[in-house]
C-alpha cells in the first residue's frame, strides 16, 4: 500500500526518501496512538477530571509549538509523546463520561473507534494507491477548520446543541479531507518531516474520533 514510484516528486525528493518518510510517520503514529491510549486508560482508572477547555488549549498549543520548534531534533520526539500523552489524558474523562453516563455508552465508544479506524485506513489507502495530488485542498481545509473551531467554541459557550452537532459533522468531513491531504503531501514530497506529519495525522484521528462519538451519543444514546 505504501509503494511509491521512484521518480522525483514535486518537492524534488526521490521515491526512496518518500517511502522513508511514510514508514517513519506510520511507525511513530502507531506508537503515539498506543501511548495516548495508555494515558487515556490511566486517566479513566484514576478518575482524573477533565482539565477544562482553557487548560486543554494552553497545553495543546504550547506542546504543539514546542514540537514544531524542535521538529528537526531528537527533542521533537519527546514533545510528540508529551503532546499525544497529554491529549490522551484529556480524552480519558470524556470516554468515562460516555461509558458511565450514557445508555449503551461502551458500545458507542467502540463504534466510534471502529469508525475512525475504517475512515482512516480507507482514505489513507486511497491516497496511497491512487497517488492523486490533493494539495489543492490545503487552503480550503485550513479555512474550514478555523470556522469549525470558532463555531465549536460558540456552541460550548452558549450551549447550542444543534450548532454542536453541526460542528461535529463539519469536523468529520474536514478531518477526512485532512487525511487525504496529509497523505498526499507525504507521497508527493510536500511534507518531508515525519514528526510534523505524525502530529497532523494524530490530531486528525483524535478529532475524528471525538466527532463521531458526539454524533453517536446524540443519536444512539437511548438504544
Amino acid at each position: 500500500m505504501s509503494r511509491v514510484n521512484p521518480a522525483v516528486t514535486r518537492a524534488g525528493i526521490s521515491g526512496i526518501e518518500v517511502n522513508k518518510v511514510l514508514k517513519n510517520t506510520y511507525m511513530l503514529l502507531s506508537a503515539t496512538l498506543l501511548f495516548s491510549a495508555l494515558t487515556a486508560g490511566l486517566s479513566m482508572a484514576y478518575n482524573w477530571p477533565y482539565p477544562g477547555m482553557i487548560l486543554t488549549m494552553v497545553g495543546y498549543f504550547g506542546l504543539l509549538f514546542a514540537t514544531q520548534r524542535f521538529r528537526n531534533s531528537s527533542l521533537g520526539l519527546v514533545f510528540v509523546f508529551a503532546l499525544t500523552g497529554f491529549m490522551g489524558l484529556t480524552l480519558g474523562p470524556i470516554i468515562s463520561f460516555y461509558v458511565k453516563s450514557i445508555p449503551n455508552g461502551g458500545h458507542l465508544v467502540m463504534t466510534a473507534m471502529g469508525g475512525t479506524g475504517v475512515i482512516f485506513l480507507a482514505l489513507s489507502g486511497y491516497a496511497l494507491t491512487s497517488r492523486k495530488d490533493f494539495s489543492f485542498m490545503g487552503g480550503i481545509l485550513m479555512a474550514g477548520i478555523l470556522v469549525a473551531f470558532l463555531a465549536g467554541i460558540g456552541a460550548a459557550v452558549f450551549s447550542i446543541p444543534a450548532l454542536s452537532l453541526a460542528v461535529s459533522a463539519m469536523f468529520i468531513l474536514l478531518m477526512s479531507g485532512m487525511i487525504l491531504w496529509q497523505t498526499s503531501e507525504i507521497i508527493h514530497g510536500g511534507e518531508t518531516n515525519y514528526i510534523m506529519a505524525t502530529i497532523t495525522l494524530y490530531i486528525t484521528i483524535y478529532n475524528l474520533f471525538l466527532s463521531l462519538l458526539q454524533i453517536l451519543g446524540i443519536f444512539g444514546g437511548d438504544d
